[in-house]
């Protein structure tokens, strides 16, 4: 595997270095780049078969952001960002991001994040399926989606009957055996479904179960904060009325979702 480092703090070159020789002997580090006009030459200069198969890219380097590198040279490499600030996780995974870590790097999750790396690059084997059966699979798979995802939730408030919108809707939680919609807005309505079954009834891609009583869109993460043992918490908007953080177990699908 080649591999570029892009980073500016000297220390944290060597021990991402030695990190990853320990991890794996075979990796080549191909080039040490410490900025963005660096960067963006570099790639540039690069026939596409010299091109690395992953980066490790601080966030902030010597003279600016690293998103510049990506939008200048439209790089499709697969990332992993290592940096000092917990406030870019949603626009690092909307970038080609494999993962998001951290500075001092962990072992463990450096390990992980390149097993999840290998992962991705994984070909699926192909599958045979006959002309015929293949577009009457397909056609009911596209109606089974339809049918079962949802426009619009109705709830009851007082003596009346009200239809909301899904696009209107920032999250669902459940507190005091009840569950609730939030709308854009900030109301708190009472919905007669439990989060299980309005997330079997939801878009995957715009929801996502973050944890056992908040079911979230992505329009409505405002900020992430990252904790150490990558604990994330989340800043929604509107504010809930309870601290939001993503369940252990589901840490790895959630960086996956927004990813998507």
């Amino acid at each position: 595997m080649n591999v570029v480092i892009v980073e500016d703090e000297s220390l944290s070159v060597q021990r991402l270095k030695k990190l990853l020789i320990e991890y794996d002997p075979s990796i080549q580090i191909t080039a040490l780049i410490p900025s963005v006009a660096g960067a963006i030459q570099w790639f540039q200069e690069q026939p596409p078969t010299q091109l690395p198969d992953l980066v490790f890219m601080d966030i902030h380097l010597e003279d600016g952001s690293a998103f510049r590198i990506i939008e200048k040279v439209n790089l499709r490499i697969p990332i992993i960002f290592t940096t000092a600030y917990n406030s870019y996780a949603i626009q690092a995974f909307k970038a080609n991001s494999i993962d998001y870590l951290l500075k001092p790097v962990d072992e463990e999750e450096l390990a992980a994040a390149i097993e999840k790396y290998k992962w991705t690059q994984q070909k699926p084997e192909p599958v045979t399926v006959e002309p015929s059966k293949w577009s009457a699979l397909l056609n009911w798979r596209e109606g089974a989606a339809k049918a079962q995802i949802k426009d619009r939730f109705m709830v009851t408030i007082g003596p009346k009957v009200k239809s909301i919108e899904v696009a209107q809707i920032s999250y669902f939680f459940y507190e005091d055996k009840t569950t609730y919609l939030t709308t854009k807005d900030g109301q708190n309505l009472v919905i007669e479904y439990s989060l299980d079954k309005i997330a079997s009834l939801l878009n995957p891609r715009e929801f996502f179960r973050v944890n056992r009583a908040h079911l979230v869109s992505l329009a409505a993460i405002e900020s992430i904060h990252m904790y150490s043992g990558s604990k994330f918490k989340l800043d929604l908007q509107p504010a809930s009325r309870q601290e939001v953080f993503v369940s252990p177990d589901r840490l790895s699908d959630f960086k996956t979702w927004l990813g998507k």
